[in-house]
Order: C-alpha cells, then structure tokens, then sequence
C-alpha cells in the first residue's frame, strides 16, 4: 500500500468522528453540554489525532533518509497544534461554556483540514517534471 493510500485510509476513518464534532459544535441551545458531550468530544479528538499521527509516521517513515528532520519538527508542530485545539475543546466543554466549545470545535476542525492540507504537501508524491525535449536533442 502506497503512503497516499494510507494517508487517505487514515483520513476516512476520520470522516466519522468529524461529523460527530461538527454536530455538537452546531448545539445552539446555550445551556452547558452534558457529560457524554465531554466523552465524545475527547474520544472523537484523540482518534483524529491518532490517525493524523499514525499518517505522519507512516510517510515519514517511507521517505527514509530522503527528507530531512525539518519535515518532523514540521509535522510535530502541527500536530501539537492540532492536540492544543482539541484539549482547549475539552476544557471548554468540562467548564460548561457552549460558547467556547463551538469555537474550538470550529478550530480544532479548521486545523484537521489543515493537517491532512499538510500531509498531501509534504509527504504526498514528489513530482517530477517530464523531461525538456529541448535537452534531449542537445545531448544526441
């Protein structure tokens, strides 16, 4: 299986959790979220960072030696970033503030598209330019 195959593997066993998210962020009731809110919130926001994580590891993995450690602290950051937005979702929801839930749910989300945004950049394909005919004929 190819390093896009398993980003986009990780990717879709995201796709549920996500929805889920976006469901609770959509509570417009203004009253503070009940406890199985809380639970939801934090196990959806750890299998999405699983996933995203298990998709860096496997294409950082699959490049080797061939990128450099700029391209793990790069993913590093933007995973923390992404474990930040989740924990401040879950504090939010702990504190009762519907709120501030939303907002972060919103980011947490913004920041999920981002990361796989990310993953397709950096670790996704190289690609190569055909050749330049131009030099082909010059070398015969």
């Amino acid at each position: 299986m190819s390093v896009a195959d398993q980003r986009q593997d990780h990717q879709a066993r995201c796709l549920a959790h996500l929805v889920s998210l976006r469901m609770l962020a959509r509570n417009e009731t203004g009253m503070p979220p009940p406890r199985w809110v809380v639970v939801e919130i934090a196990k959806a926001t750890s299998a999405i960072l699983a996933e995203a994580e298990a998709a860096g590891h496997a294409a950082l993995a699959a490049a080797g030696g061939d990128r450099g450690r700029g391209d793990e602290t790069f993913l590093r950051v933007r995973l923390d970033r992404l474990a930040a937005a989740a924990n401040d979702a879950i504090t939010a929801a702990r504190a009762g503030n519907s709120a501030e839930l939303r907002q972060h749910l919103c980011r947490f989300d913004v920041l999920t598209s981002a990361i796989w945004a990310v993953h397709d950049a950096v670790y996704g394909p190289r690609q190569t330019r055909p050749p330049d005919p131009r030099q082909a004929r010059r070398a015969s």
